[in-house]
């Protein structure tokens, strides 16, 4: 069994380290207080055998709560009183140094905590290293000078989380919705140096990626850009090798006849668009941010986005040559053919694509096909969205999320025309939903109270989030606020008149919606006679933002947390402050958002028909998925499942394998089991390779896909996940 250190590392648990402390509190006192050491031996059993029952890794502060409560019950309060005394002393040494030991174990490498807080993140790496190592500085700044000690306590306390501490010292966002359009049409300026307007499509595409990863240094959540603004390049390269051509056949003294002229220039069209998705796919994967990852990227594909007919059919080409790429995959260091986590892909279902007989039905069967066997595109309806996403004027719109899940609320400019591009989010604070039923201990009243307290809670947060992007100065991010990104802002101009009215956008995360329903009715959300409360909840949230909203000119929004590393934690903490509660906080994680449980049998068509409920009152982000086997003998299945995306919800993915053993060339399923400490551990299942360094998998995490590894908590969910078709 093993233990976490306060530095991150993973120590075996040892009962003698339990009874030296106690017994070392128990020799202070008068020989009239003081426990027999049998008793100090039962004290420290009972305590291994509670830390056993919770089947993960615990930590030495969760440790020394349950030797402080084992103690009481023994009735030896004066030992006690000692053993929380020495406590809070050492807890005020290391209050006057509180990064060293975290800074040292990144280092080292033998912090589980970093190791596995990102699954998109080697921290073996000196880039990622000194990433965490800049986080660590800056969430000890936060909490000990930036926020007040109120929301520091509720995060430490997985009441709230506060996302991105690690971030917050700096004047930084979020998410991101690119303007890709305005910086290749109207020229951008990267690193000091002037970029024009490309003059072929394969030049368009390279200038996208530098985008990409200037953006991705200067916020440190998700951006999207659009393909629909890589097609008009296209036609630029059209013309271009067209006069090549006729030049070259001229040069030959032959004259073909059009067809023959028009049949060679668009095979060098198709080639040339081969050639500038390729630079995207493989600069994406292999460019490296300043916080030590790939950029966090989603690529859209919307052919009704297209200008024109002639726009569309080039989009459509692009879009074609993106999905056939990704279905190949990227080889890994040993040559083989495997998933790649970014860019992630996102395919809107239309009226044009989604029918047998559509003209463009042809790029959806082979999207289906991708997607069984590299686990994107993910899908959204443009039918469902338009119903969705109406603007103040009663218009519809269909557009990209900003990385994963997080949407943008429908905005209209001052000229009455509708903005997407070129906007954000602020930042996210998520409340934990199970906290609040527990601790309202099932009293509708009091839970109903202790929710509008919390929600406060997380105004507040929030609002320290927008002020602190108050204020900031283009210069901060030259990129994206003065050079086409989000904005064309002049040299020191505050970036203010962005944070309210709408433009962007602030959001209230949730989690743990099924476990709070659970504890609060004693059934899932998905029973009949309790999904009204859970709708309930959901508008509640939805209330407290428009609130807000009308008060602050903010445009709060209701956000479904992905909650990647942070359902580990919200765990730890319920376990903590409440114990076990069987069927609720009993697992190393909870459930993400308004997601029915991992575990709960239920087939495919009936989730989404039922998750759908619950992302129309997520307008701030939200998505859903199904679990499927391998589908690629069963194509037809998996257009099935997108034809009821394209009715039924706006915005699903479906969850696939795709995994290799380096040792054996096993090519399937690497499982998840446990050692023989109880820790779960990835296992070949052909050759029982056990080392992570010498396999690849691939698994959708929250929204988007993980190639590194995951916590103890998230690998408990991804081992307990049921298939719904």
């Amino acid at each position: 069994m093993l233990i976490i250190k306060r530095n991150g590392s993973e120590v075996t648990f040892d009962i003698t380290k339990i009874i030296a402390a106690v017994t070392k509190a128990n020799d202070v006192v008068d020989e009239a207080e003081r426990m027999t050491p049998m008793q100090i031996r039962r004290i420290a059993e009972s305590v291994e055998l509670a830390c056993q029952k919770t089947n993960r890794s615990m930590s030495v502060e969760e440790i020394q709560d349950l030797v402080e409560k084992q103690i009481m019950a023994h009735g030896a309060f004066e030992v006690a009183k000692r053993y929380i005394t020495y406590r809070y002393t050492r807890s005020l040494v290391r209050k006057s140094n509180t990064t060293d030991d975290k800074i040292l174990s990144l280092i080292e490498c033998n912090n589980e905590e970093a190791k596995q807080e990102n699954s998109n993140k080697n921290p073996t790496v000196n880039s990622v290293q000194r990433d965490y190592m800049a986080g660590e500085v800056s969430r000890d700044i936060t909490n000990r000078i930036l926020l007040p000690q109120d929301i520091v306590d509720a995060h430490n306390e997985g009441i709230i989380h506060f996302h991105d501490t690690d971030y917050y010292a700096q004047h930084m966002h979020n998410c991101d919705l690119v303007n890709l359009e305005d910086m290749l049409q109207n020229g951008t300026v990267i690193s000091g140096t002037m970029i024009e307007k490309p003059h072929s499509f394969s030049t368009a595409c390279n200038i996208a990626t530098q985008i990409i990863a200037q953006v991705a240094s200067n916020q440190y959540g998700g951006q999207s850009i659009s393909l629909t603004h890589l097609a008009p390049f296209v036609q630029i390269s059209r013309q271009r090798i067209r006069g090549e051509v006729e030049a070259e056949l001229a040069e030959l003294g032959v004259s073909p006849a059009e067809s023959v002229i028009s049949e060679m220039v668009e095979k060098r069209v198709r080639e040339e668009i081969k050639r500038g998705v390729q630079i995207i796919q493989y600069q994406v994967v292999t460019l490296l941010t300043t916080n030590g990852q790939a950029p966090f990227i989603t690529v859209f594909m919307y052919l009704n986005e297209a200008k024109d007919e002639q726009e569309k059919h080039d989009l459509a080409m692009i879009i074609e040559e993106t999905l056939e790429q990704r279905y190949k995959g990227v080889k890994n260091e040993q040559g083989v053919w495997v998933t790649p986590a970014f860019p992630k892909l996102i395919y809107v279902l239309e009226e044009d694509n989604v029918h047998d007989d559509s003209p463009y039905y042809y790029l959806t069967k082979l999207a289906a096909k991708c997607t069984a066997r590299r686990m994107v595109p993910d899908y959204i309806s443009e039918k469902k969205m338009l119903e969705l996403k109406v603007d103040k004027t009663g218009t519809g719109h269909c557009y990209t999320c900003m990385g994963c899940r997080s949407f943008l609320t429908p905005y209209v400019d001052e000229n009455g025309n509708p903005k997407y591009y070129g906007r954000f989010n602020q930042g996210v604070v998520t409340i934990n939903l199970v906290d609040v039923a527990l601790s309202s201990g099932g009293n509708i009243e009091k839970f109903w109270k202790i929710f509008d307290e919390r929600l406060e809670l997380c105004h507040r947060a929030l609002m320290c989030r927008h002020e602190r992007l108050k204020g900031t100065l283009s210069d901060a991010a030259p990129i994206l606020w003065q050079f086409g990104a989000l904005a064309r802002l002049k040299k020191g101009e505050p970036i203010d008149k962005l944070l309210f009215g709408g433009y962007s956008t602030i959001s209230l995360g949730y989690a743990g919606l099924y476990e709070c329903v659970k504890y609060m009715t004693g059934k899932s959300h998905t029973d009949p006679s309790a999904t009204p409360f859970a709708l309930d909840v959901m508008q509640h949230m939805n209330d407290a933002c428009k609130g807000w909203k009308e008060k602050h000119n903010i445009d709060f929004s209701l956000y479904g947390t992905p909650l990647e590393s942070t359902t580990y934690k919200f765990a730890k903490c319920l376990q903590r402050r409440f114990g076990i509660i069987e069927g609720i906080n009993d697992k190393g994680y909870i459930t993400n958002s308004y997601h029915i449980h991992v575990s709960e049998e239920i087939d495919a068509f009936s989730k989404l028909a039922f998750e759908s409920k619950f992302q129309a009152l997520s307008p701030g982000g939200a998505i859903s998925y199904v679990e499927v086997p391998n589908m690629q003998h069963n194509l037809d299945a998996v257009l099935q499942v997108m034809k009821f995306i394209y009715d039924n919800i706006m915005y699903a993915e479906l969850n696939t394998k795709s995994d290799y053993c380096h040792d054996c060339g096993f090519d399937g399923e690497i499982e998840v089991v446990e050692d023989s400490e109880g820790k779960l551990i990835w296992r070949c299942p052909k050759c029982g390779n056990t080392n992570q360094d010498k396999m690849n998998v691939a698994r959708r995490t929250c929204g988007y896909i993980g190639t590194q590894y995951w916590n103890q908590g998230r690998t408990q969910e991804i081992k307990e996940r049921v298939l719904h078709l």
